[in-house]
């Protein structure tokens, strides 16, 4: 009996965890005012600034994103890239440049995140300072 009690209070818990994730990727894909949603914009950004990433650059990337969990490291990785690519936009960038993607890191990652960025800086000898006010935005 207590078999069947636990195996159906970790199938709820299971289904409750996937229904929130769903329903996360569903509010994410909903139109906002201009008609287009948050993953829209994203894969636009992505898509108008595919030309700017060299192969070094793409690794740096790969490389910041590393600490996230292989399931869901594709998905931060698009939204960061998504990030960044609005930034390049934005200043109407030539190239993807190191600033860019740091900058487009620190916008597109909760601050628990922050550490590791400043860690993975210091260990590529790369001056953090530069980047402290995005930090606190």
């Amino acid at each position: 009996m207590w078999l069947i009690a636990l195996w159906s209070v970790f199938l709820a818990v299971i289904v409750g965890i996937g229904g929130y994730f769903m329903f996360r990727k569903f509010l994410k894909k909903m139109p906002k005012e201009d008609g287009k949603s948050i993953l829209d914009w994203q894969e636009y950004y992505i898509n108008e600034t595919l030309h700017l990433w060299t192969e070094e650059h793409k690794a740096f990337l790969n490389e910041l994103v590393e600490p996230v969990p292989e399931i869901f490291r594709d998905v931060a990785k698009g939204k960061i890239a998504g990030k960044i690519g609005e930034f390049a936009l934005k200043e109407n960038a030539e190239e993807m440049t190191e600033e860019l993607i740091v900058k487009g890191y620190i916008a597109a990652t909760p601050k628990r995140d922050h550490k590791f960025l400043v860690k993975k800086l210091k260990e590529k000898n790369i001056d953090y300072s530069q980047y402290e006010s995005y930090f606190q935005a």
